[in-house]
């Protein structure tokens, strides 16, 4: 038996159409396109249809889609009421798989002449829409019921509106969109994986995606954009960026959203949306966001020294995360909902692996090696 290194890394299980990852050269391509060419220029209803079919849908499926994913998310919100207490969880992702579970998928096989497995992700992929918006609101609003979305309006604009509590712009919904075709795929990540696992048991896609939930939530997978908001405050009221990356450096402290498991140079999703604010930022007027982007770039450009200077052997560049924190909070969404807004947007990617996985077939079982009497850590 061959013996991998903890984590798993360097190990392929399998091969996929889906996205690939080139953390050396920083490209990231979904379905076979780049995700610059994607991201800003397609709605997240045309990359699904990519994601699941490898080809672009026509008008007309397009329109399929966009109905479809407006009627799950109305079907997920008349379900609130019986969700009692479950969308008063503390955490929103706990909402999220709270109300998943109330979900029923069998009953929209092949809904509107779409594919079976297509439209059991667009009603997944409607209910976290609609849940995040219910627990959002609850938060924002207690004793009021949540906002009802939209079911004729496209994905991208009824969730921003449904998670801000804030009327949709046209400025607003191109930025919400980008944001969720950047970050559709990403390889075999945790969340990605744990869904692959579950469904290689024949288990069904609503456990599939919550499974990938759970591995979403954890701090070191999806829990990173808050952080960066807390550490740009912090910069703001310092006042010198190079000055308090170089103090919280010396405290031995991380610099959130730079470095990337994955990426040696800057993650092109950073770039895509630090143009994905920019284009906010003019379309919008709003002297609050360009004030936020010109202190994030001189955080990241401080941090960057810093920690260049600190490991030349490791380049550690922005990621995803540090201009995530930026877009989102300038669309109106509260911290404590940005690792559900990720989920928005991840579960087409799941979704795709699922069925991806059932096509090969073969249930996901790796070795382990025992360690007689070891104390944990020490295997």
């Amino acid at each position: 038996m061959t013996i991998r290194a903890s984590g798993l890394e360097d190990l392929v299980f399998a091969t996929t159409r889906l996205s690939d990852v080139d953390g050396a050269a920083g490209k990231l391509s979904i379905a076979g396109r780049a995700v610059e060419e994607l991201a800003g220029a397609y709605p997240i209803e045309h990359v699904a249809w990519l994601l699941f079919y490898g080809a672009d849908p026509t008008a007309d499926e397009l329109a399929r889609t966009r109905r479809a994913l407006g009627q799950a998310r109305a079907r997920a919100h008349a379900r609130t009421p019986a969700l009692g207490d479950a969308l008063d969880a503390p955490d929103a992702m706990d909402a999220l798989r709270a109300g998943l579970a109330h979900i029923t998928l069998p009953e929209v096989a092949g809904h509107d002449g779409l594919g079976a497995a297509f439209a059991r992700c667009l009603e997944l992929a409607g209910a976290i829409a609609a849940f995040s918006g219910a627990w959002a609101g609850r938060r924002a609003r207690p004793g009021l019921a949540p906002i009802a979305p939209d079911p004729e309006a496209p994905h991208a604009a009824d969730l921003a509106r449904l998670v801000s509590g804030e009327p949709t712009t046209d400025a607003r919904a191109p930025a919400l969109d980008a944001y969720l075709v950047a970050v559709v795929d990403h390889g075999m990540n945790a969340s990605t994986f744990a869904a692959r696992v579950v469904a290689s048991t024949a288990s069904d896609d609503g456990s599939a995606v919550g499974a990938a939930l759970g591995a979403l939530k954890g701090r070191l997978h999806g829990g990173a954009p808050g952080p960066v908001l807390d550490m740009l405050d912090a910069v703001a009221v310092d006042g010198d960026a190079a000055r308090w990356v170089a103090a919280a450096l010396s405290r031995g402290e991380r610099i959130m959203g730079m470095g990337h498991r994955v990426y040696r140079v800057r993650d092109p999703r950073a770039e895509v949306l630090e143009r994905a604010v920019r284009l906010l930022e003019r379309a919008s007027g709003g002297a609050g966001v360009a004030a936020r982007l010109s202190l994030a770039r001189d955080v990241e450009a401080a941090a960057e020294a810093a920690l260049a200077a600190r490991h030349p052997e490791r380049p550690l560049r922005a990621n995803v995360e540090f201009y995530t924190a930026i877009l989102l909070e300038a669309l109106g969404v509260p911290r404590e909902l940005f690792t559900a807004t990720f989920a928005a947007a991840r579960v087409f990617g799941w979704c795709a692996h699922v069925y991806e996985q059932r096509h090969a077939g073969k249930l996901i079982r790796p070795q382990s090696r025992f360690v007689a009497h070891a104390p944990l850590g020490a295997a």
